[in-house]
């Protein structure tokens, strides 16, 4: 599995999803693709989380038609996928926000002094 960048978990994905590494691969490509449609790009953090985002929900697509007598269910990955990236996005605005602060706060200090 060498392909386009694919991510080294794609096996791992695959087995727990109860789909062939090759499916795994072309379902990455396909995801890969839908990507590069929707963001008009092949790098960058937008296109890779979306890429990922869209290989997620085809996999779980794709593990909803497997057969019913499959012994263990599909992983539901994606909202691990997005819970990840929204915590991520949580630590980046607090620290925005420490910063702002910070920043207020020397700028008021030294508006104070000057005009002492």
């Amino acid at each position: 599995m060498n392909s386009m960048n694919a991510p080294k978990i794609l096996p791992w994905i695959a087995r727990k999803a109860g789909i062939s590494d090759e499916l795994a691969l072309k379902l990455w490509r396909r995801a890969v693709s839908e990507a590069e449609y929707l963001t008009g790009a092949t790098e960058g953090s937008a296109y890779w989380g979306l890429a990922i985002d869209r290989f997620l929900a085809i996999v779980e697509d794709e593990a909803g038609n497997a057969p019913a007598y499959s012994l263990t269910p599909a992983p539901q990955l994606s909202w691990m996928w997005r819970h990840q990236t929204r915590m991520s996005m949580m630590s980046l605005l607090a620290t925005q926000n420490a910063y702002r602060l910070w920043q207020n706060t020397m700028e008021g200090m030294y508006q104070q002094k000057k005009a002492a």
